[in-house]
């Protein structure tokens, strides 16, 4: 019996792999969505002259030459493997990773090929989509023991559309208020005609937080991590900080990454802020531009203008070249969006003014601050007594002598320091929090036992995998 088709929360469907991230149906979106927690991995597929099942959106590469009459060989001279994999290399992935498959078959002569290759794997969790219903019949005829889709278009009666197979696709994205038509007598003819249902890629946070509640098979997304974002253990609210955002599939202290870092249910994004020769706040880790922007120079010897014109996302990937450096206001407008937190370390910007933006945006109980240069710090508490300032454990003799320095609001530790301070502070009224920059899953189960207030992280998604898979949060 497929018990994965009665999941407790709909699937998170990576629609063409984590294409916010990386370039839609390449190995790097797929790469990315299993990163992201994706379960499924929804790709579409094409077949070459000779044969192989190719994964690509369109029919036709962007110099106009049909898939269809090209040889592998011939297709990937023009264009890389990674970006148009085969379906065979995808399938590799997706076992290294346990992700299932949502196969959407473009064309008709791909579809017995497809399920041949599921098959030879021995792949479990499939699901075979289709617009064109003359694919969804090869596929009834094929039988290979795998779900149908029949995506719908707007405007269609998805039960009339989709008569023949097991899951209706809705692709209703465009619609003003997809979201109002699939009310309680939808799912109970659903229900009543043996359908399951799968919804359109969505990625506005609003909608996603309606849609996650319905009772659906599965929801596709450019971002993956939208769809069942974390939420701490009932016993331990611990909130997740995500060191220069979510820079594992994203680059660092940009916008997309802060976006990502929320999208996942995380609580706090941490950013370094500088300030700029014309006296602006930007977001950047580096003194220097080199290593993550196309320029050269100081920070603090150019102005906004300039640095606005250079990318702070071609070092990272192409797909990310048009990210531009952000303003502190820019990460501020989008915390307030999406109800988010800041973790803000003062580099080279004046304490008062960061102070002066927060407060514009009226964030200043989910900001806490702290800096390398202590004397930025002491600003920021002569600027305000109600800043939440951080300290660290390791910079002071002894826990009471951090707890002394400004009144901090938090203490953070790392996994070097006497963690006994951990504890210690429970019901203090200043809050714990451990930082690690590694991924060692020993480490995190070490963190998770601690129970801290909250954890800074540079890998935070693969801290939630470790804590959900075993059993280190509830104590044993």
């Amino acid at each position: 019996m497929n018990t994965w088709l009665n999941p407790e929360r709909p699937l998170s469907i990576a629609h063409r792999g984590a294409s916010a991230y990386a370039a839609p149906n390449s190995l790097q979106a797929f790469e990315f969505a299993a990163a992201l927690g994706a379960d499924m991995i929804e790709v579409d597929l094409h077949l070459t002259r000779d044969g192989h099942v190719v994964v690509t959106h369109d029919a036709t590469l962007s110099g106009g030459e049909a898939i269809a009459d090209l040889t592998l060989v011939e297709l990937h001279n023009r264009v890389s493997p990674r970006d148009v994999p085969t379906l065979a290399s995808v399938l590799d992935l997706a076992q290294v990773h346990d992700l299932g498959i949502y196969a959407d078959i473009k064309a008709a002569n791909a579809a017995n090929p497809t399920c041949e290759l599921l098959q030879q794997y021995g792949v479990q969790r499939a699901i075979l989509g289709a617009f064109d219903p003359a694919i969804i019949s090869v596929l009834e005829q094929a039988n290979p023991g795998y779900p149908r889709a029949q995506l719908v278009p707007m405007g269609g009666d998805p039960f009339e559309i989709a008569a023949t197979a097991e899951i209706i696709h809705l692709c209703w994205e465009a619609m003003e208020d997809p979201v109002a038509p699939l009310n309680d007598a939808f799912f109970a003819r659903c229900q009543r005609e043996g359908k399951q249902v799968v919804l359109w890629h969505e990625e506005d946070k609003e909608r996603m937080a309606r849609l996650r509640n319905l009772p659906v098979l599965g929801i596709c997304s450019d971002m993956p991590e939208l769809v069942n974002p974390f939420e701490p253990p009932s016993d331990w609210p611990v909130q997740i900080v995500c060191h220069r955002g979510a820079n594992s599939v994203a680059p660092e202290n940009t916008l997309a990454a802060a976006r990502a870092c929320y999208a996942a249910g995380f609580s706090h994004v941490e950013i370094d802020v500088h300030a700029t020769s014309d006296g602006k706040l930007v977001v950047l880790h580096d003194p220097t531009l080199e290593r993550t922007t196309d320029g050269v120079g100081r920070v603090n010897d150019a102005a906004l203008a300039d640095l606005r014109a250079l990318s702070a996302g071609a070092w990272f990937s192409d797909h990310h070249a048009a990210e531009k450096i952000p303003t502190l206001d820019d990460v501020l407008a989008l915390a307030k969006l999406w109800h988010g937190k800041l973790y803000v370390e003062l580099k080279t910007a004046p304490a008062a003014q960061v102070w002066e933006r927060v407060c514009a945006f009226g964030l200043q109980e989910v900001c806490f601050f702290w800096s390398f240069d202590h004397s930025l710090l002491e600003d920021m508490r002569a600027v305000s007594d109600k800043a939440h300032l951080m300290m660290r454990r390791q910079d002071f003799a002894s826990l009471e002598e951090t707890l002394g320095s400004l009144n901090p609001s938090l203490v953070e530790f790392t996994t070097q320091d006497d963690l006994s301070g951990v504890a210690q502070l429970k019901g203090s009224g200043v809050c714990s929090m451990i930082a690690y920059n590694g991924n060692n899953p020993e480490v995190f189960r070490q963190i998770a036992q601690l129970r801290p207030d909250l954890v800074n992280l540079h890998q935070p998604f693969e801290f939630v995998r470790v804590i959900q898979a075993g059993d280190s949060v509830n104590g044993a």
